[in-house]
């Protein structure tokens, strides 16, 4: 059911943890499942240098956290912004379909922390105007 790097990163997850003095945080949640996840940015010139995530949820949502951490830590932030919730889910070699909100939480959770980052430092990131951060992701999901 679920992939070998799936069960990877759910049973050793990379970049646990917080950041004390975070550049950008967010917080997203899904009342339906209860899967919720926050995520921490050290954001140097433009580029993310640390990243850490705490995910109260399934294996999948720690994992799809895990996976999302690995897949932007060093990027810029137009990188980590071109980040969908597909790419998490390819990465980790595939997610159930009752799953794929999982990949999309932590998408949101790190737009999240990009749009804390940019109301903190008085930046424009473009693509984060028309982001809404509900609770309902089923309807976000791109497979």
């Amino acid at each position: 059911m679920y992939s070998d790097k799936v069960m990877d990163h759910f049973t050793n997850p990379r970049n646990v943890g917080e950041i004390i003095d975070a550049d950008g945080i967010g917080e997203v949640g899904n009342a339906k499942c209860g899967d919720i996840m926050r995520m921490y940015l050290k954001i140097e010139d433009g580029i993310i240098e640390d990243v850490k995530f705490k995910t109260f949820g399934c294996g999948s949502a720690i994992a799809s956290s895990s996976m999302a951490t690995e897949l932007i830590k060093g990027k810029t932030i137009d990188e980590a912004m071109r980040l969908t919730n597909k790419a998490v889910a390819d990465a980790l070699d595939g997610l159930p379909p009752v799953k794929m909100h999982c990949s999309v939480l932590a998408e949101q959770a790190i737009k999240s922390a990009l749009l804390d980052y940019s109301k903190k430092h008085n930046i424009h990131i473009e693509g984060l105007e028309d982001i809404n951060f509900d609770d309902d992701h089923h309807h976000d999901i791109e497979e």
